[in-house]
């Protein structure tokens, strides 16, 4: 079991994407010491190995044709003379970083028998030194990589599975060339993937991407663990930055690491049908085995988020951070509440009105402009659409994407339900918001304020003037969804910003 308690960062438990390292002063003074002798050294050996791979790197694939690139270079002198060099170097660079030795428990699987690893939990960027442990398998990377110095070479190097992720196209080419890898019997290498697609703090195992279960192969379940008593490898997505990392990792005299590989996990039949499904028993064998929990966590885009049948909703969520902004510019209770009357009556009085920058500073008494463009920033092109009496699926994408403050992809599961009464309103959308075993957590916990114990009675969906809306005429249901959730510091109607 990972060493959670030997840890000196503050984490939040319901937010796995934040890690921030606390040192004490014995530790910063000691950090300060080693790391001006150390970090120096360690960081020069490593960019020269890097450096000497470079070349070396280029050499695997220089002079084959386009139908040559496309096969897996596996015999002859690019296999037996390069890949070693390659395997040694890569470890050198861990080596010099302090990463002296592998503990290593559980015996790795042949490709053949487990074409695919699945290594979790992901930590940092220093997780690649799982790859010299593994025989440097291949792995799928973001196509801009490929431009970087080095590490372009490394991944051409690798034959890695290259894809754009803002591009539809290379997504779909991604997946056809994995599930190609993954069912050629031994043919290509064994492929190593992240499942959770992000880094974390290591308190939750976050949900797995569907990438590594596609194909419907065995695949092989590997632990990777930093038994230390500073955990100064993490890197996530807000807190300690890549470089703190870098140096507080290279202070230390070494760093322990352990690779434990867990039997090979076949999937039953159902299991082959449903990637998802897949994915999400393997995560929680593995979440079971590091003793603990499993979530719905995922990071969409740059979003972090959690599950909510087919929402995503914010961790940070934006009207939170809108109330944040709203009381450091002196803005009190009473006032932030007058001010979200004056934009809801605005709203329902003229159709189709959004507040610019200019405009929203003096509507919220705002005295700082900057505050105004950080909130229009918050909410800009989340709701935009023309009003009719019925609710399409894109108006429901739309509408959540707007309540709840990031751009919502997957409300399938949520406009169904809302069609079984016939062609679906915004009050049947805010009474399934309201009524709904799952969809009501979005009011009773979402948003809700920290600290305070919602209740039906006292939902902000009905009380004061955004509660009077239910009985509203058919025109006046048209805008009042958006803005019955703003007595609570729910999205503002300013949906587009100068």
């Amino acid at each position: 079991m990972e060493r959670q308690n030997s840890h000196q960062a503050t984490y939040s438990s319901q937010h796995p994407f934040v890690h921030t390292l606390k040192l004490t002063r014995a530790q910063l003074i000691r950090g300060m010491v080693f790391g001006s002798i150390l970090v120096p050294i360690r960081v020069f050996l490593a960019v020269l190995c890097f450096l000497i791979m470079w070349p070396i790197a280029r050499l695997r694939l220089a002079g084959l044709s386009e139908a040559e690139r496309s096969r897996p270079v596996t015999t002859g002198w690019r296999r037996w003379l390069l890949h070693p060099i390659i395997w040694f170097l890569s470890r050198a660079v861990f080596f010099f970083l302090g990463f002296f030795w592998f503990r290593v428990k559980g015996c790795r699987a042949g490709h053949k028998e487990a074409p695919v690893l699945a290594v979790a939990p992901h930590s940092s960027f220093l997780d690649m030194l799982v790859l010299t442990e593994t025989q440097l398998p291949t792995v799928v990377s973001r196509s801009e990589n490929q431009s970087i110095p080095v590490i372009g070479a490394l991944l051409e190097f690798n034959q890695s599975v290259l894809v754009n992720r803002k591009s539809p196209e290379s997504r779909k080419r991604a997946v056809v060339q994995i599930k190609e890898r993954l069912t050629s019997n031994g043919y290509w290498p064994q492929m190593l993937m992240f499942p959770e697609g992000t880094t974390t703090n290591g308190t939750t195992l976050i949900k797995f991407k569907p990438g590594a279960f596609l194909a419907g192969v065995p695949v092989q379940p590997v632990l990777l663990h930093y038994p230390n008593k500073v955990d100064t490898v993490r890197w996530t997505h807000r807190g300690t930055t890549w470089v703190e990392a870098l140096w507080h990792t290279c202070s230390q005299l070494y760093t322990n690491v352990t690779v434990e590989y867990l039997p090979v996990y076949t999937p039953s039949q159902e299991e082959k049908d449903d990637p998802n499904l897949y994915a999400d028993n393997v995560q929680k064998l593995m979440a079971k085995t590091l003793g603990i929990p499993a979530t719905d966590h995922v990071m969409e885009g740059r979003v972090p988020t959690r599950k909510l049948g087919g929402l995503s909703l914010p961790l940070e969520p934006p009207a939170r951070e809108t109330l944040s902004l709203l009381h450091e510019d002196g803005l009190r209770e009473f006032e932030v509440e007058a001010a979200l009357s004056k934009i809801i009556d605005r709203c329902q009085s003229e159709q189709g009105w959004s507040a610019g920058v200019d405009e929203l500073a003096p509507l919220l008494g705002l005295t700082d402009r900057q505050t105004a463009a950080k909130i229009c920033g918050l909410y800009s092109k989340l709701y935009d659409r023309e009003c009719s009496g019925s609710l399409t699926a894109v108006d429901v994408s739309d509408l959540m994407g707007a309540l709840v403050g990031s751009p919502q992809y997957h409300t399938e599961e949520l406009y169904t339900e809302l069609s079984l009464r016939g062609a679906p309103t915004e009050q049947d959308l805010f009474s399934v918001l309201t009524t709904h075993p799952t969809y009501q957590k979005l009011i009773s916990e979402y948003f809700t304020p920290e600290g305070v114990e919602s209740t039906p009675s006292s939902s902000p969906l009905t009380k004061g003037k955004a509660g009077n809306n239910n009985a509203g005429s058919p025109s006046d249901n048209r805008t009042a969804l958006p803005y019955k959730m703003a007595d609570n510091g729910s999205p503002l109607p300013s949906k587009k910003n100068d």
